[in-house]
């Protein structure tokens, strides 16, 4: 029977280490500043949003919601992150996805300042974690980082293990491939064009499944003692399920994370970890 990794646990040890440096920082001048953009009433974001409202509440985070109505012009979004990029208060920019069809995400995205893009999304963040760029200021994504914080904190040896992601988003997949390679995992990416996933994932010591499809992988497809990372999170009827069939998954598996309360905790602390990163950069 594997051991479940305890996100949430993990998550509130990292916020209240983040909550003594703002202390600090408040002392020093001022406490981190962050502001969330929502555009429209997407439920999933509002609640999204509402828990990082709460965490960096209980922080000491100066957090700004701003909502605008769906109908807001490409136009008057850009001008409003380009006012916050201006703005000496604001440490870290978020803007909540998904965005209206007659938005472009991708323009968005690249308009916030790449010092204030505390979601690691912007060209300049992923391009120095691509190209390998330690010595400079970058900002990893939120949930891919969060996973390498699980893995720590539970130490979990990533040096010389194979690690095989299942999806190749560019939120998840790709950022995690490469932190793992920068701790010198043997990586492997799988997607819908892989031959034999099972024979993949089988021989990986650690497992990270982001694909977004509800318990794809099952415990027979897992290699005896791995360690699982589930990052899907889909609604099935009344219930949240993940990307592995944890009753079976959990037979085989020596740590496994649960769907929820595993990867989806780590994702927000690191949006906090990277606003006081930020607000040191930024200085008072």
């Amino acid at each position: 029977m594997s051991k479940i990794i305890d996100g949430k646990k993990i998550a509130k040890n990292i916020r209240m280490e983040l909550k003594e440096e703002i202390t600090k920082l408040k002392n020093e001048g001022r406490a981190p500043g962050l502001t969330v953009v929502m555009v429209g009433n997407n439920p999933a974001s509002e609640t999204y949003v509402s828990m990082k409202e709460k965490a960096a509440e209980e922080i000491g985070i100066n957090s700004k919601l701003i909502k605008k109505e769906e109908s807001i012009s490409e136009e008057a979004l850009l001008k409003l992150i380009d006012q916050l990029n201006n703005d000496n208060t604001v440490d870290g920019i978020l803007v909540q996805l998904p965005l209206p069809d007659h938005i472009d995400e991708k323009k968005v995205i690249e308009s916030i300042k790449a010092d204030k893009d505390v979601d690691g999304f912007h060209p300049i963040n992923t391009g120095r974690l691509f190209s390998g760029q330690e010595d400079v200021l970058r900002y990893e994504a939120c949930t891919p980082l969060g996973i390498i914080r699980l893995l720590e904190r539970e130490g979990i040896e990533i040096d010389g293990k194979n690690a095989t992601i299942v999806g190749r988003s560019n939120i998840v997949g790709k950022p995690i491939a490469h932190l793992l390679l920068e701790r010198h995992a043997t990586v492997t990416i799988c997607h819908s064009h892989t031959k034999d996933l099972k024979a993949e994932i089988k021989r990986a010591d650690i497992v990270v499944a982001a694909v977004g499809r509800p318990e794809m992988i099952t415990g027979d497809m897992i290699q005896e003692g791995a360690v699982v990372i589930d990052v899907g999170i889909n609604r099935v009827g009344k219930k949240l399920l993940g990307d592995v069939e944890f009753k079976t998954a959990k037979k085989v598996a020596s740590k496994i994370t649960p769907v929820p309360g595993g990867v989806g905790p780590m994702t927000i602390a690191m949006l906090m970890e990277n606003t006081v990163k930020a607000r040191k950069y930024h200085g008072v």
